[in-house]
């Protein structure tokens, strides 16, 4: 029996405080089916998006794969971290996908047309799973 190949590398979670830790910003970064998944979750402003950025920025010579941006935790968000998710794609390209975005980033999303500049999927599975064009 040929040997199991190895498990993906366990959760690394990477806990980012915003100045009031009310708003507690986390990022848990994940290796999923070859993908990289940043579950991002908590309030991201101009005082808590850098990190987010700094996790886009090392994907992309971190991961060969897509690189999945979950928000379903992502309670708000500003017009910082738009921008922050735009650089990203630009950086990386069709590789990134957003996924499962939380009730108020879907009505983020919907009313500046974010999802005609980035793909915006259901699910992480889908996100991981979509072929999209190139």
């Amino acid at each position: 029996m040929p040997p199991r190949p190895p498990p993906d590398p366990p959760e690394v979670p990477s806990v980012l405080s915003s100045p009031n830790e009310d708003r507690a910003v986390r990022i848990v970064t994940r290796r999923e089916r070859g993908a990289l998944v940043l579950a991002v979750s908590g309030d991201l402003d101009i005082d808590s998006v850098g990190p987010l950025g700094q996790a886009l920025a090392s994907a992309v010579d971190d991961c060969a794969g897509p690189v999945v941006v979950e928000l379903s935790g992502v309670g708000f968000a500003d017009s910082t971290m738009v921008n922050v998710l735009l650089q990203g794609h630009t950086a990386l390209g069709g590789r990134m996908r957003l996924a499962a975005p939380s009730p108020f980033m879907r009505r983020l999303i919907d009313m500046i047309g974010l999802d005609s500049a980035l793909p915006v999927l259901p699910s992480v599975d889908d996100a991981i799973d979509a072929v999209l064009p190139s």
